[in-house]
């Protein structure tokens, strides 16, 4: 009996740390400012992820699932919380979560999860207070698995790629080539651009390469089994008209959720899905308590193949980050309807996008007279109050119907329809809560990189 505890120790290594316990594990994974389609997952050839496109194999890939906002930390503190970014009185760029909401850690903390924290952190020390542990390199991954004894756990792992600023090494195993990267509508097709587009590539191998370190040592501890494993984008890619903005490019994510012999591999569900509903789904495969408070909820029977309804429609805002906005929005599966304030100031770009090589490219053409309608919706103010698109016929929602005669009762209907959100979500109105601009809309220009008070709550 002794030989064989012995035999079963050399073979399978201690499990004082590792016995698996009857809840899952839960592993989030989030990117920087990663666009949804940025990887192998929705079919980019120029970014090949290998080990993304290997854990959707493995579990379920959400086909059209949408963020409550473009812009980092009302993003995740939004996802962390279960509530739209104006419920949260975070919902500006850098303003921590107030005291008062118990988020996701707290809430699986009080469900007997030992929690964690990796990497990157956006949400204020009210938020941070509620994890039991923080780490701030990749490898600290191993003291926090080490130190979760029979408790199941919870791991948050915020990656910082590929965030801006970029170091590229056109030599490294991660690089892309500059000249084979496509270039989008809305930007500049110069050098300057493509050279940034390859850089951010970069950082997207990177990120997909660091991804798969963490999974292999799920792999070795015999952890993957019984942890669900959830990864997903904060915020699309940080270029003119995408991070930051409520189209698609901004507010799409890729999105997979991993748990090996409960959710069946490769599956997909291509219905609309929107993240407020994500973290009422994780507190109920871990047996939580989803406070009635949250505005989205479970959708855990779909992980299961419950062949349930998407969301009929999926809501985004866009509020103050470096420019103020107040921007709001609701998408079908066929239309996005956009609802904009401050009409009389040119597009919202936030502050590291206006400052980059690929928004001064736009500014010497369009010195020049030389943009294109896509590159001149960047400029262009007065902007319209109202914005509609067709997305089958303009994925890249460039041409605005709502002008249009055949396209009014859609328009009406979907503004209605926004209506009736903003007043049962308790939205404020576009006069309250303003905060000055430090950055300039027209050339990049950064004026302050702290966040200026509010002039009217």
């Amino acid at each position: 009996m002794i030989a064989l505890k012995i035999l079963a120790l050399i073979v399978f290594g201690s499990c004082t740390a590792h016995a698996q316990p009857a809840q899952p594990n839960i592993l989030v994974l989030i990117a920087d400012d990663m666009g949804w389609e940025d990887n192998s997952l929705y079919g980019s050839r120029t970014v090949p992820t290998p080990r993304l496109a290997g854990l959707a194999s493995q579990g379920m890939l959400f086909e059209q699932a949408f963020l409550t906002t473009s812009s980092c930390s009302p993003s995740r503190i939004s996802l962390m919380s279960g509530l739209y970014p104006h419920q949260t009185g975070a919902e500006d760029m850098h303003q921590p979560l107030p005291a008062g909401i118990s988020v996701l850690p707290k809430l699986m903390s009080d469900a007997g999860y030992r929690t964690g924290h990796m990497l990157k952190t956006h949400y204020g020390p009210y938020v941070d207070s509620q994890f039991d542990w923080y780490g701030k390199k990749l490898g600290d991954i191993d003291a926090f698995l080490d130190s979760t004894g029979k408790k199941p756990f919870f791991l948050w792992m915020g990656f910082h790629d590929p965030h801006r600023p970029y170091e590229d090494d056109p030599k490294d195993q991660f690089s892309v080539d500059p000249k084979k990267v496509p270039v989008r509508p809305q930007l500049a097709p110069t050098p300057g651009t493509r050279t940034e587009l390859a850089a951010y590539m970069r950082a997207i191998r990177r990120l997909d390469h660091d991804i798969g370190a963490v999974l292999d040592n799920l792999e070795r501890r015999g952890l993957a089994d019984n942890t669900i494993v959830v990864f997903l984008s904060d915020n699309g890619a940080p270029f003119p008209r995408e991070k930051g903005s409520v189209y698609d490019a901004g507010v799409r994510t890729p999105l997979i959720v991993r748990w090996p012999r409960k959710i069946a591999a490769g599956s997909r569900f291509q219905k609309l899905m929107s993240t407020i509903d994500l973290t009422p789904t994780i507190l109920d495969l871990a047996g939580a308590r989803t406070p009635a408070s949250m505005a989205g909820q479970s959708i855990a029977p779909v992980l299961f193949g419950k062949a349930l309804e998407g969301r009929k429609y999926v809501f985004s805002e866009r509020n103050w980050h470096g420019t103020d906005a107040h921007i709001r929005s609701v998408r079908t599966e066929d239309y996005r309807f956009v609802l904009n304030a401050y009409v009389e100031l040119p597009f919202p770009n936030p502050s590291d996008l206006s400052s980059s090589q690929s928004f001064r490219d736009m500014i010497a053409l369009r010195e020049r007279g030389r943009l294109t309608p896509q590159q001149e919706l960047n400029f262009a103010a007065p902007r319209p109050l109202v914005e509609l698109y067709y997305l089958p016929a303009d994925p890249g929602e460039y041409h605005n119907l709502a002008a249009k005669a055949e396209h009014q009762r859609k328009a009406t209907e979907l503004a209605r329809v926004l209506e009736q959100w903003s007043k049962s979500t308790g939205d404020f109105p576009p006069w309250k809560r303003r905060r000055a601009d430090t950055s300039d809309r027209m050339t990049g220009i950064i004026f302050s990189d702290k966040i200026p008070p509010l002039i009217d709550e």
